[in-house]
């Protein structure tokens, strides 16, 4: 099975460390097997890697400690203003996504699309994508329309994923699901009208800066990067296995729970940073590098998002809290109990600031910030 499906990237605990290796240099000595496992970390994180569109050599080992000592973290501004920044690209975003889907004929179709697109929301994927961008020595005009991309994809998946067909939730965004709003055909019909206008867009020559600051071998890079993240080897894959694995009547161990987040919610923020990185400039060991943080925050996200699923209110949420519960899905806190499942959301945050070690301590200070606010997050 490994063979055929190539290396895959793995996090496992070895004693009190964390992994991040691939599956060809998974341990195998007896004094590694036979470490003792915390619950929370007898993670297998995996990916495969042969389904990149890029063929990139497999990531080494390493190590994290439990217990961050102030040294493992990047260096950053303490002066940073995380509210005043996630502000300002909010408003540079919302901008770009109202002009991007103009109210047109047929009008009920684009007034659905801008109901769910222009409804708020963190725009934490977008905000990504600048941020990588940034990283990477590019400008913020280079990604907004990879920003943009990847907010009309996330909110195409929000708008399927609430129909009755899948999660079947009437509340997105603290306010009606766009088929409560509409109806079910106009919200399906919205949701690929959607996806197929963030390619369009992500390809348009005539969205990026004049002066060639990005090149259409990188256009097409990043198109590559979000087709594989959003189709069967990504996104919906994640939702199929998703559904296929609700209301089976027994948990889905911990491997199987991970294949599902890091494919239906994880991939996304991939995307989001990797292609803003891709149109910054960045090198291949930067986005791969880059790409390693974001599938840790994309997998923290969903920890903490089943965490608040049972601690918080709708009200508070803005969408119906304990519906996974309900529907009789696993989470983390099920699986592995509340305080262990936040133990695991630790451990990937510290991960996730591991992989920005090495770049410049105040362009990271964003996506350092950004990985704490998804840890530490209250809706």
């Amino acid at each position: 099975m490994a063979s055929s499906l190539g290396p895959y990237i793995y996090c496992t605990s070895v004693g009190h460390r964390v992994h991040f290796a691939s599956l060809s240099s998974r341990p195998t000595t007896a004094a590694t097997t036979a470490a003792p496992r915390s619950l929370a970390t007898k993670t297998r994180v995996a990916i495969v890697a042969a389904a990149h569109r890029l063929r990139l050599p497999p990531p080494k080992v390493m190590e994290v400690e439990p217990s961050l000592a102030p040294s493992a973290e990047p260096a950053v501004a303490a002066a940073f203003d995380f509210k005043g920044y996630m502000l300002e690209k909010a408003v540079a975003v919302n901008s770009a996504l109202d002009a991007a889907v103009p109210l047109a004929h047929p009008k009920r179709i684009h007034e659905a699309m801008r109901y769910s697109l222009l409804a708020g929301g963190k725009r934490v994927r977008p905000v990504l994508c600048l941020a990588a961008c940034d990283v990477a020595g590019g400008r913020e005009s280079q990604a907004m329309p990879a920003a943009v991309a990847v907010e009309m994809i996330h909110t195409m998946s929000l708008i399927h994923d609430d129909l009755p067909c899948m999660d079947d939730d009437d509340l997105r965004r603290g306010r009606p699901s766009c088929h409560r709003a509409f109806d079910e055909a106009t919200a399906v019909l919205a949701g690929d009208a959607l996806l197929a206008l963030a390619f369009g867009h992500l390809s348009d020559l005539t969205c990026y800066p004049a002066d060639g600051s990005v090149s259409p071998d990188q256009i097409v890079r990043a198109v590559g990067e979000l087709a594989r993240c959003v189709g069967a080897e990504g996104l919906v894959a994640g939702q199929v296995a998703d559904l296929e694995a609700t209301g089976l009547g027994t948990p889905v161990n911990q491997e199987q729970l991970e294949f599902i987040h890091l494919h239906k919610t994880a991939v996304l923020l991939e995307a989001s940073v990797v292609i803003g990185a891709i149109v910054g400039g960045a090198s291949d060991d930067q986005i791969e590098r880059l790409r390693k943080y974001a599938r840790c925050i994309g997998l923290l996200f969903q920890v903490v998002d089943d965490i608040l699923d049972v601690t918080k209110s709708s009200e508070e949420l803005g969408k119906t809290a304990g519906k996974d519960l309900a529907s009789d899905k696993t989470t983390y806190p099920k699986l592995l109990g509340l305080e262990k499942s936040r133990e695991f959301a630790e451990e990937l945050l510290k991960e996730s600031r591991s992989q920005l070690s090495g770049f410049d301590a105040i362009k990271i200070a964003p996506l350092v910030h950004l990985a704490d606010y998804i840890a530490y997050r209250q809706k």
